[in-house]
């Protein structure tokens, strides 16, 4: 089992834990809606680039393939953990604001990579 495969799993779960929190035990706490559906926003895609993950941990090892890797990893971290803290605490955590956008670059930088890795390795059936 890759490592990548491991990190995809345990973020993924953790995506479940943080999504059902969001939607039953901050609610009693915050009940500013924005503050809610950011929380929402950064569960969803932690989920999404989880999978994204597993994906990059079973195409072929290459070069692209890890840095799709780092980059699904890095910026999971930044985006999703950015956005709950800055939904926890707005405040206290003001600085990680610009870290948010980052992070999405990082899992955009993600999903290029993962094509530059399945570059002639993907077949698609003939177009009818």
């Amino acid at each position: 089992m890759s490592t990548l495969w491991t990190i995809g799993c345990i973020y993924g779960g953790a995506s479940v834990v943080l999504g059902a929190f969001g939607a039953h035990g901050l609610k009693r706490r915050i009940a500013d809606p924005a503050r809610l559906s950011n929380w929402n926003t950064a569960a969803q895609y932690q989920l999404m680039h989880s999978t994204a993950l597993l994906i990059t941990s079973l195409a072929p090892q290459c070069r692209a393939s890890s840095i799709a890797g780092v980059f699904f990893t890095t910026g999971m971290t930044m985006f999703s953990g950015s956005l709950y803290l800055l939904t926890l605490d707005p405040q206290r955590f003001k600085f990680m604001g610009p870290v948010t956008p980052l992070g999405g670059m990082c899992m955009i930088g993600g999903w290029i990579a993962l094509a530059f890795a399945s570059r002639g390795r993907v077949r698609l059936p003939p177009s009818a």
